[in-house]
């Protein structure tokens, strides 16, 4: 789906979507092209909440939560600098 077609389905809710297809922009502007609705969600914490769930159990995927009163997807991507600390090597000594 794209996402007007998802804010036609979805009026005003807060949704967990998986990028099917996307590119990043020179601009490091996210571009989503294809889409999926993977949730709905009561509100904005639970939304996040079960995104942060969504994305520990499958890191591979590309989940965002967003609200359907947003006439245009507007994400940023972030260069992560170092190590999560589930991957930090720990010194025993």
């Amino acid at each position: 789906m794209k996402w007007e077609e998802i804010r036609h389905h979805y009026p005003d809710q807060w949704l967990i979507i998986e990028a099917f297809e996307a590119e990043t922009s020179p601009e490091q502007q996210r571009q989503i092209k294809r889409m999926g609705v993977v949730e709905q969600c009561s509100n904005g914490s639970r939304a996040l909440a079960r995104y942060r769930e969504l994305h520990a159990e499958f890191p591979q995927r590309e989940f965002y939560f967003v609200h359907t009163s947003q006439d245009a997807l507007d994400i940023k991507e972030r260069t992560w600098i170092g190590i999560r600390s589930s991957h930090a090597v720990t010194s025993q000594r």
